[in-house]
């Protein structure tokens, strides 16, 4: 396979994909797998699971940072922008649209029915995906060990995230140093046992030029990225000054992006201390509909964010109280450029680097070490969702029965008969909706 894939073919591939970008990372890789590998032959098997290993080392969206790599191999640093871009923009228009739906409207009767039964469906995605990152990354003692004490530090002695993870990170270094047969991770996303026909990018095609390291790319690269989040946020500062909301959501998610090891979920902690607690920018139950919204959207999960961002620049009304919707699409816009603008640094400055020290248990081992710790944060925050689900007003108020009638259903069609999460949603959506009407709830 000869034919060079054109940059106008390759750009309305990744708008596509952009828009059908269901179900997760897990759903956005195998979707990316199956047209890039299998069906449009753009990249081999090894080459891809190469690529997304690499992006697995990386905090942020891994298969937002796939594409971006992909693109980025095949068309340079424009293709790699073009990519990631696309991944992340429908999706950052959709929930801008559903975010002003939910905050204008979310006191009709049908709105309000709907989110009704979505808070207990989240609850159990939340438990899900705390057993689904715990069955992948707990393979041995040490690393249930370190699952546990994460737990109880976010829990019982409420340290920050942040410092969980450096924790962590500092412990799978010593870890990988001293006794490294106990932070080995577990085998990634599989080795590159098939084989589809010849591909555009090979097994053996030599990597293109761009894609070589050098120090001036690198560089070029820094320094391009440094000023992409200097330039915007010096504006906000001297337009707005440093104590106001847009400034301290562009230093906040700055921080947040640095801390998405794992995916969204091990994130989204991080994000509710320092969103719901700290700002006050959106309420705890508001907290829950976000994630369900990411999770009905195409796009990563971590756009969750963008919703955060407009709530908190509606509630705000940053602009005046006649310029909500203004102030919160400006506010989701910022968020998603802070929180997105490092993946694309690490994808078009590290890649040709960390590539080469993947396989490396001095690099791999911290890693795994957060990994870890993330099952035990996750396992919090699935406990504080199920707090203000099933007891709205606090434990002196009343329990919510139906509420964890309808949690213990979403979790056995999660967990017993493996139903797709959005399904998951949509039938626990127009469940609360039906006992809203009705009166049962």
């Amino acid at each position: 396979m000869n034919t060079p894939v054109s940059f106008r073919e390759a750009f309305f591939f990744w708008l596509k994909l952009g828009f059908i970008s269901f179900g997760g990372p897990a759903g956005q890789i195998a979707i990316m797998h199956q047209e890039l590998v299998e069906r449009r032959r753009w990249i081999s098997e090894k080459r891809f699971l190469h690529a997304l290993n690499y992006c697995m080392v990386l905090p942020g969206p891994e298969a937002q940072q796939l594409a971006t790599y992909i693109g980025w191999l095949m068309h340079r640093t424009w293709g790699g922008i073009i990519a990631g871009g696309l991944f992340v923009l429908p999706s950052l228009f959709i929930l801008i649209a559903l975010s002003w739906i939910y905050m204008a409207f979310g006191q009709v009767p049908l709105v309000a029915g709907l989110f009704y039964g979505i808070k207990p469906a989240v609850s159990a995605i939340v438990v899900q995906a705390a057993h689904r990152i715990g069955s992948r990354a707990l393979k041995n003692k040490v690393l249930w060990g370190i699952a546990a004490a994460s737990f109880v530090a976010i829990f019982a002695m409420n340290l920050p995230f942040p410092l969980i993870v450096l924790l962590a990170a500092l412990l799978g270094w010593l870890g990988g140093k001293w006794s490294p047969t106990w932070f080995k991770a577990g085998g990634g996303h599989g080795t590159a046992d098939k084989s589809y026909g010849p591909a555009l990018i090979d097994d053996h095609t030599p990597t293109p030029a761009h894609a070589l390291f050098t120090w001036s790319g690198l560089l070029k690269v820094m320094t391009v990225g440094l000023l992409l989040w200097l330039l915007p946020m010096a504006y906000l500062i001297t337009r707005f000054g440093w104590d106001h909301a847009l400034t301290q959501m562009g230093w906040f998610f700055t921080k947040a992006a640095m801390l998405t090891f794992g995916g969204a979920y091990a994130v989204l902690p991080y994000v509710y201390q320092g969103a719901v607690d700290h700002f006050g920018w959106l309420q705890p139950v508001q907290m829950i509909d976000g994630l369900a919204l990411g999770e009905t959207t195409p796009g990563p999960l971590i756009m969750v964010v963008s919703f955060v961002g407009f709530v908190g620049g509606y509630v705000k009304a940053l602009f005046g109280p006649d310029q909500l919707f203004l102030a919160g699409a400006v506010a989701a816009t910022v968020v998603t450029w802070f929180t997105f603008l490092p993946s694309f640094v690490f994808i078009l400055a590290g890649g040709p680097l960390v590539e080469a020290t993947h396989d490396d248990i001095q690099f791999t081992a911290p890693l795994t070490a957060i990994t870890a710790a993330v099952v035990g944060v996750i396992l919090n925050l699935a406990l504080f969702f199920g707090y203000h689900v099933l007891w709205p007003q606090g434990f002196m108020g009343r329990f919510d029965a139906v509420s964890t009638v309808i949690a213990l259903a979403a979790a056995i069609a999660l967990f017993r008969f493996k139903r797709n999460v959005i399904h998951v949603i949509a039938a626990c959506a127009v469940l609360g909706w039906l006992l809203k009407a009705s009166g049962l709830a």
